[in-house]
């Protein structure tokens, strides 16, 4: 993936924390939650149990749907159970088959020929199963369209009920028959796949005929099966059903299911989500994808161990071929989006592409380029196209508007199918090409990443590794957790996976942790350099021994936002004249009963990623330092995002702190009245401590350059004895420290000291100050006692003070 940009919702630090106090959880699960959009506590509550499970009768419609099946039990009906090719359409039919033999039925089953019949129900199927006796036709995943096909099938007199969850017609037209969908029956989660409507509906069969099956429950393996494989969001009931089935997946009896995961390498006692997704339902499709769906439901079904391996075996070399037919077409596919160059959505084809694979090309695809993406593999006169889209972008909206130039097409908002003419395909790119360009802007080309919380590598452990696995499952909905690490250095590369990944070292915050790009040869940014990085967290286990690995999602070259300056208005001596008019002994002086803000003592924790962490939560920020500048030139170039001040001018404007709901304490302020005012503001700000022994030595340095005057006098009354009289640039030259040393504005003497170097100066009568033609004018020389000046003695007094307190923090440190 080139260039994206990190999506990071707000996330606002009183809800983190109101969330991880209710339920006793770590901040970095409750920014996840918040940014999720769970920060009501019982919400979140009741993702974190994942145990919804509603009522089959809230379906409408069940109990006259059930009451039907019932019926033609008692008169002994041939029922045939329409599914489709895929692991949905295989896993539905066989829940309802399961559930139909239990109770006595006489059942068989129908599944569609990717090639011969294409999805779903047509006027062929209708008449061989007409031939065959069908007198009852139960539809799983499909048939929602169907309509002029059921009225075909009630004319052959073939009673029909369709169970489906895709989008109906445009026009909101329906098949004459029972129906039960989630969406159209008001069923409380509207994201069910067929497989879970199929269960549905077998729970209700069941109870309604008065009996108990053992299937119904065993059959949650294949629920989990086809909610993962269909992508539907797990959230919800969904989430409950995944995390049930996957539990039951683990221990199934299913001689079929057993001997798919030996055939794939899965150990049943660690399968997740992940190896349903890469390793069981790849090989589940297969044959669907390349011959007929059959073999997969024989697999299911068998109960015949010797039988399930040969039937496992034959989906592993399926699999096998449709990976290699696969990479031929990526690869041809790859050639054509090379020679179209940039465009807002490709439209694809080749003669020789396999149908049954086009699907999972236009996936990698879309998700590659990010683009809609429609792959057509032509057969004559005519082609079969697979469409995947983008989450900007409606796909099933855009083929409405071209439908002029389909045959036929369905599907949803993000993946659809189509039929097509091949001398229509030129007049439909153009059409469908436009349409992308009309409804996506240039931002929406561009992929984005989700960030779902901001954290510093000390925050990485196994603890927090073992919190985020409670998360799962994991899926459309609710994705792998994604943690942004901002301003990292990657070293120590090593391949692994003969070439194809490597593993490497994460430096942040002090620490270093063990990470792992899959599918990625080298790293992604140079060895060394500043990177913000997305990674998921994960438990390795190894040998017995249990440890956190990072896993990288994406890293990119720290690109921060600015960083607004705050208190260093205009030049150099515009500044330091206009400090001079400021009397030192009313600079602010905070309260001791002044209200305080809430305190969090983050000292040592990792200071990019905390602060970056602030500026996600989307609330305004500021940044007090011992020097603005100095600290400006080290930041710029890594984070950014917030305002930059320093204690000197939190004391000339105390009420800069009102406009930020968090004020960060990068360095340690070296006087108590900097500390109160920095602390000070009302109850529901934050102020966030975050030195730690490098901040104190710099604050120590800062300290013995603003208030350890001697030298800078010294240096300014020699420089100003050679030319008498200085105004202008060569003003500047002299007190900046460039005449006499060639010091840059960074590095370089600032202009709150150059003002205290004036001013003593003039309180010990050795210059003299024309405000108006803004001149200095070097005195009569004289020999005299710094101490005499009031100022020198302050600055003198609040050096002490100071290396007091950096010692004493020190000390602690230590």
């Amino acid at each position: 993936m080139d260039a994206v940009r990190f999506e990071i919702a707000p996330c606002p630090l009183g809800e983190v924390q109101r969330l991880a106090e209710e339920l006793s959880i770590n901040s970095v699960i409750a920014q996840v939650l918040v940014r999720r959009g769970l920060s009501d506590p019982d919400v979140a509550r009741a993702f974190l149990a994942g145990g919804e499970e509603n009522d089959p009768d809230l379906f409408q419609g069940m109990g006259e749907i059930t009451a039907r099946i019932l019926e033609h039990l008692e008169q002994g009906s041939p029922i045939t159970i329409h599914g489709d090719y895929d692991v949905d359409g295989v896993c539905s039919t066989a829940v309802l088959v399961r559930a139909l033999r239990g109770l006595g039925a006489q059942v068989d089953w129908y599944l569609p020929d990717r090639s011969e019949d294409g999805y779903g129900l047509n006027p062929d199927t209708i008449q061989r199963l007409a031939a065959r006796g069908t007198r009852l036709l139960i539809t799983v995943d499909c048939a929602i369209t169907a309509v002029e096909e059921v009225n075909e099938a009630k004319a052959q007199g073939i009673d029909v009920i369709v169970t489906d969850h895709h989008t109906p017609l445009p026009d909101g037209t329906l098949p004459d028959a029972p129906i039960l969908h989630p969406v159209i029956c008001g069923y409380p989660c509207l994201d069910l796949c067929a497989t879970a409507v199929a269960h549905k509906l077998a729970q209700a069969l069941v109870a309604a005929a008065g009996e108990e099956l053992d299937c119904i429950e065993e059959d949650l393996d294949l629920v989990a099966l086809a909610t993962l494989a269909d992508v539907v969001p797990l959230l919800g009931e969904n989430r409950s059903l995944v995390s049930r089935g996957l539990v039951a997946l683990k221990t199934t009896n299913k001689p079929g299911l057993r001997a798919l995961m030996a055939v794939a390498g899965v150990d049943p006692g660690r399968l997740d989500e992940r190896a349903v997704g890469y390793a069981l339902a790849p090989r589940l499709n297969a044959a669907g994808r390349l011959y007929r769906a059959d073999a997969a439901l024989e697999l299911i079904l068998t109960e015949d161990s010797e039988r399930a391996e040969e039937v496992a075996q034959e989906l592993h070399r399926a699999n096998s071929e449709r990976r290699h037919a696969e990479t031929r077409i990526l690869f041809q596919a790859e050639a054509q989006v090379a020679e179209l160059g940039d465009r807002a959505a490709y439209v694809l084809y080749g003669e020789d592409w396999h149908a049954g694979v086009i699907g999972i090309v236009a996936s990698r695809m879309a998700e590659r380029h990010h683009r809609p993406v429609l792959v057509i593999a032509l057969d004559d006169e005519s082609g079969k196209g697979s469409a995947r889209s983008i989450e900007s972008f409606d796909l099933l909206a855009a083929l409405h508007a071209c439908q002029e130039h389909l045959l036929r097409y369905g599907g949803h908002r993000g993946a659809a199918g189509v039929e097509i003419k091949r001398d229509e395909i030129e007049q439909f790119t153009a059409m469908f090409t436009a349409e992308a360009e009309r409804s996506l802007g240039s931002e929406e080309l561009v992929a984005s990443l989700r960030v779902d919380a901001v954290l510093s590598g000390r925050e990485l452990d196994l603890e927090l590794a073992e919190a985020l696995a409670a998360l799962a499952p994991f899926g459309r909905g609710n994705p792998k957790v994604s943690l942004m690490l901002p301003a990292v250095k990657f070293s120590e590369p090593r391949s692994m996976g003969k070439g194809k990944h490597v593993r490497f070292t994460v430096a942040s915050a002090g620490s270093r942790l063990g990470a792992v790009a899959f599918g990625m040869a080298t790293l992604p940014v140079t060895e060394g350099a500043l990177a913000d990085s997305l990674f998921s967290l994960e438990v390795n286990d190894w040998n017995g021994i249990s440890e956190p690995r990072l896993n990288l999602q994406h890293a990119q070259p720290c690109k921060p936002e600015a960083i607004t300056l705050i208190g260093e208005d205009g030049s150099y001596l515009e500044r330091v004249w206009s400090e001079l008019e400021i009397d030192p002994s009313e600079l602010a002086k905070a309260p001791a009963d002044e209200p305080r803000r809430n305190v969090h003592d983050l000292r040592r924790g990792g200071i990019a990623g905390t602060l970056m962490r602030l500026v996600a939560s989307g609330e305004p920020v500021l940044v007090l330092c011992a020097d603005a500048h100095l600290r400006m030139a080290h930041m710029a170039a890594t984070i950014g995002g917030f305002a930059l001040c320093s204690y000197a001018t939190l004391e000339r404007e105390p009420q800069i702190t009102k406009d930020y709901v968090h004020v960060a304490l990068l360095d340690p302020p070296e006087s108590s009245n900097a500390k109160r005012l920095a602390l000070s503001g009302e109850e529901d700000g934050h102020a966030h401590l975050l030195w730690g022994d490098p901040e104190i030595d710099f604050a120590g340095r800062i300290l013995e350059r603003e208030h350890n005057l001697r030298p800078g006098l010294a240096e300014v009354y020699r420089e100003l004895r050679e030319v008498e009289s200085a105004e202008g640039p060569d003003l500047q030259e002299i007190l900046s420290g460039v005449k006499a040393r060639g010091a840059s504005q960074t590095t370089g003497r600032p202009a709150s000291l150059a003002c205290e170097l004036v001013r003593v100066l003039e309180e010990l009568e050795l210059l003299e100050l024309d405000r108006g033609k803004q001149k200095i004018t070097l005195a009569t020389p004289r020999r005299t006692k710094l101490e005499r000046s009031a100022s020198f003695r302050r600055h003198s007094k609040r050096l002490d003070k100071g290396r007091t307190l950096l010692g004493s923090l020190r000390a602690r440190a230590a």
